[in-house]
């Protein structure tokens, strides 16, 4: 008899971003009741759990709306202790501004945050120390928008995607400079694999406004050898991807978005997402679900055996039995007031 991958999570938590709200609000994973939620400066994105110092990091990378269609850049980054529910303290980047994409060496105690560029200088990624939660550095990434970034485990290499800009960055995370760039046409989201080897991205990015009858580069994962630091494969999807996330279990998981005509707009209307689950050993397509609309952020639980899908679109979180690949549940974020679910961060209990 097959155990029920819920079991077991007493305690845990998930929190998730309402990017409208604007709050990250916090519910039991073994029973998704909320527990409360915390207050936040407009307009939240991405969630980073530190287990190491247990604070919860949250960028705000707009004043209001999305990249290219916002009311002005904020320059904050938000630190949260997820236990008491409580704001620690806001970490003002300036003169960075559009902070994003982050991710955590906690051997080294450095968090990297993607911030996109200005009129003096391109995009980059500030470093974090996580102890003194103060910017200790900028590594420059040639690009004007770099939006999600990754680390490789040993906490030597990171990359960078970039929207319309058409390669991925490389750089070399002891020395603080660009090292390579692998040419894409342009990217979302990422993951690296647990060896290092290999960084799976999602490409191209989704361009709501292209010109019409205007052909359009195959969607999927594009797959990087590190080592070569050159695309050596492509992993086919129907539709365009922006999330990206590797499940402990070797379970590549990709959030597709979808769309449908609208008689009213041009760019369509955003129909039901599907989460599209590969092996990143095999490289082979395993299975798909439908989900919520406007899938932007993907997580999983430590085990592997729950992916959580954030929809911004529809204001809600899928869970997805990764052994099944079917729907557990659905949380209605919107229910409580705070719509457009975004950044997702899994908490495990305190030890």
């Amino acid at each position: 008899m097959q155990q029920n991958p819920r079991a077991g999570r007493d305690g845990d938590v998930l929190a998730v971003v309402s990017q409208s709200g604007p709050t990250v609000s916090f519910f039991d994973a073994a029973s998704d009741r909320w527990l409360g939620a915390v207050d936040v400066p407009a307009e939240p994105h991405e969630l980073c759990f530190d287990a190491s110092q247990r604070l919860l990091w949250c960028t705000t990378a707009y004043q209001s709306g999305y990249y290219h269609a916002n009311s002005g850049r904020r320059t904050e980054v938000t630190v949260i202790d997820p236990d008491a529910r409580r704001v620690v303290e806001v970490v003002d980047l300036a003169p960075e501004h559009g902070p994003h994409g982050l991710a955590l060496d906690p051997v080294r105690r450095r968090l990297y945050v993607s911030v996109e560029g200005s009129a003096d200088r391109p995009g980059g990624v500030v470093v974090i120390d996580t102890e003194s939660r103060r910017p200790v550095g900028r590594i420059d990434t040639d690009a004007p928008g770099p939006h999600w970034f990754a680390v490789d485990p040993a906490g030597r290499t990171g990359y960078a995607t970039n929207k319309e800009a058409p390669f991925v960055s490389v750089v070399d995370l002891e020395h603080g400079t660009l090292t390579a760039k692998v040419e894409v046409p342009g990217s979302e989201g990422l993951a690296v694999s647990t060896d290092g080897a290999y960084v799976y991205v999602a490409s191209p990015y989704a361009m709501f406004s292209a010109t019409p009858g205007a052909e359009r580069p195959a969607p999927g994962i594009r797959v990087i050898e590190a080592a070569t630091a050159s695309v050596v494969d492509l992993l086919p999807t129907d539709d365009v991807v922006l999330p990206v996330h590797l499940a402990s279990t070797g379970k590549l998981l990709v959030g597709e978005l979808r769309m449908e005509a609208d008689p009213v707009s041009q760019l369509g209307r955003q129909a039901p997402g599907r989460l599209t689950v590969f092996s990143a050993d095999t490289r082979k397509r395993l299975g798909d679900v439908e989900v919520g609309s406007g899938p932007l952020t993907v997580t999983s639980s430590p085990d592997g055996r729950i992916a959580y899908v954030a929809c911004v679109a529809s204001s809600t979180v899928d869970l997805v039995d990764l052994e099944t690949l079917r729907g557990l549940a659905r949380i209605d974020i919107a229910k409580r007031g705070e719509p457009g679910a975004h950044g997702l961060a899994y908490i495990p209990r305190p030890a």
